[in-house]
């Protein structure tokens, strides 16, 4: 799609990559970005910087009243980038109860499928266009230590590719972004470890928006996590799962 005149909604957008996708929206000549946020407070600062055409929307993902409310308000989208997720850092079993790992199915796997229910008739109302679902390495790959996040991801990886069969003859395109490390406060925890700019990620998924690219991975931990998959499956589980016994050493 043209990125230039776009009306786009960025989830998760006051901060992180969202932020990023944001500004990277209106650098690429996007007419209109609605920032869903869970409190518009949250993104007065950034939207101030362009009043004309950033508009904040409350939008908690996993609220399916906010949803509704966005779908309505938000009505000349034609490009939804389903950014905002949650990692809560704690392994299946360790974990005192299942809420977190609920919760990590709920924002980043059934958020963007509802997202992308509620939007499918407003973008292909306005013409067609293109959805861009932030998904992560740790959805081709198991990560032991990030608990229900990995499974999370690997659940909205595969729905990205059912939604991408249904929306194609739309005239939407879903583009699937492999992340891998990035500078923001989800991966503080990270260490050893090139990180992205979240701008740069932005970067990435405009442009597999813009090409049609069914997934891409956006960034050097990304492919780096691609190629140690294809040459060597095997050893990359077996050093992920050790990541465990290390992190659990460390309490």
């Amino acid at each position: 799609m043209n990125i230039s005149g776009a009306v786009a909604l960025v989830t998760g957008g006051n901060r992180g990559i969202g932020e990023g996708f944001v500004q990277e929206l209106l650098e690429a000549g996007a007419a209109k970005v609605y920032v869903g946020t869970r409190a518009v407070e949250n993104a007065a600062e950034l939207c101030a910087a362009d009043p004309d055409k950033l508009v904040s929307v409350e939008l908690d993902v996993s609220n399916s009243e906010h949803i509704v409310a966005a779908a309505s308000d938000c009505s000349d989208v034609n490009l939804l980038v389903n950014n905002a997720g949650v990692f809560n850092h704690q392994s299946l079993l360790n974990a005192p109860d299942m809420q977190a790992m609920r919760n990590e199915i709920e924002v980043n796997y059934l958020a963007p499928v509802a997202m992308t229910r509620a939007f499918t008739p407003i973008i292909e109302a306005n013409g067609g266009g293109a959805i861009i679902n932030v998904l992560s390495a740790g959805g081709i790959v198991s990560v032991p230590e990030m608990g229900g996040y990995s499974p999370s991801k690997f659940a909205a990886r595969a729905a990205s590719n059912c939604l991408r069969a249904e929306l194609t003859p739309k005239g939407i395109h879903v583009a699937s972004l492999i992340v891998g490390s990035v500078k923001t406060r989800m991966a503080e925890h990270v260490k050893g470890v090139l990180q992205a700019e979240p701008r740069d990620i932005a970067k990435a998924g405009i442009f597999a928006a813009a090409n049609k690219i069914d997934e891409h991975d956006t960034d050097p931990h990304a492919i780096g996590i691609r190629a140690a998959l294809a040459r060597d499956p095997a050893g990359l589980a077996k050093m992920l799962a050790a990541g465990v016994g290390a992190s659990r050493s460390k309490e």
